[in-house]
This record gives structure tokens, C-alpha cells and sequence, in this order.
């Protein structure tokens, strides 16, 4: 099993939520995060004064799958949130040893 965490654009969720659905993704869980990569962050005008913004408002999805999974997932998420510009985000694939599902006990796939 793999966890998959992808960190997008805030305006792309929709987007990839619904192409997850379509390939059978059954769950993920979002969060809102901030952050920078090579861009660095910019500067905004507000009331005259120039301020600058480090951290950038992005969504990290976390979607655990099986392995015969990964490559559609990670092919659906990146032309789903791809916008072509700076900062479009990443994925990162993890290995997962063992998920149980709390309510049942359930493990491995069947937990997912």
C-alpha cells in the first residue's frame, strides 16, 4: 500500500476531487497548508504599502491506495491540478506498512 500526498493550488481541488472519483479513488483527506517552493512567495499592495508573502496558501491531499494504483493516481492528480505556471505543487509517494480501520478492525486493502 502507498500514501500519496500531493500539495496543489487551493483552486484546483474541485478539479482533482472529482478526476480521483472517476478512477475509483474512494477517499482522501485535505488539508489546508501554506508554503513556498522556488517561487518563493511575492509581494502584494495593500493600501499603498507593499507587504511580502512568504508562505502561499496551498491544499495537501493525502489518498491512501494499493499499489497497482499509484501510477493512475499520480497521472490523474497531475493533469487535474497541472495549470502549466509556477507553483502548480508536488507528489510524494510513501510507502504505508499497515492500515487498520478503526470501526472494524479491517486491515491492509480492505481497511482503505
Amino acid at each position: 500500500m502507498k500514501l500519496i500526498t500531493a500539495i496543489i493550488k487551493p483552486f484546483k481541488l474541485d478539479d482533482v476531487r472529482e478526476a480521483l472519483a472517476e478512477v475509483g479513488v474512494q477517499g482522501i483527506t485535505v488539508t489546508e497548508v501554506k508554503g513556498f517552493g522556488r517561487q518563493k512567495g511575492h509581494t502584494e499592495l495593500y493600501r499603498g504599502a507593499e507587504y511580502v508573502v512568504d508562505f502561499l496558501p496551498k491544499v495537501k491531499l493525502e489518498i491512501a491506495i494499493d499499489d497497482d494504483m499509484v501510477d493512475s493516481v499520480v497521472e490523474t492528480v497531475t493533469k487535474a491540478a497541472k495549470t502549466g505556471k509556477i507553483g502548480d505543487g508536488k507528489i510524494f509517494i510513501s510507502s504505508l506498512e499497515e492500515v487498520i480501520r478503526i470501526r472494524t478492525g479491517e486491515t491492509g486493502s480492505e481497511a482503505v
